[in-house]
């Protein structure tokens, strides 16, 4: 299994309503996507205060394998949701923090 993290320090203008939006149209390739097993979304909520770097949202999706994960970074969608993140992120891309693991699951 592929488990998929998306960590985000978002510009202080962006609300809830646009953060819930963006975290809607990643879940709602769950069901579209072959192999899409799940999507956790939300706010850190980690009492180890200033270790978040400043990433104080993100998503965690996780996948079949690595064939679905590539189709997912494929997808139109997920591309489209894709320039909607960097768009709200501080500093574009480099307020993205992207990092994928390989699990026994």
């Amino acid at each position: 299994m592929i488990r998929h993290c998306v960590f985000i320090r978002f510009k202080p203008t962006i609300s809830k309503a646009q953060k819930a939006e963006i975290f809607d149209e990643i879940a709602a390739l769950k069901g579209r996507l072959p192999g899409l097993l799940a999507v956790h979304a939300g706010t850190n909520v980690s009492p180890e205060a200033g270790m978040d770097k400043g990433f104080s949202d993100g998503f965690i999706v996780d996948f079949d394998d690595s064939f679905a994960r590539d189709a997912y970074l494929a997808d139109e969608e997920h591309r489209k949701t894709g320039v909607k993140i960097v768009a709200a992120a501080l500093d574009g891309a480099k307020g993205i923090l992207v990092y994928d693991l390989e699990t026994e699951d």
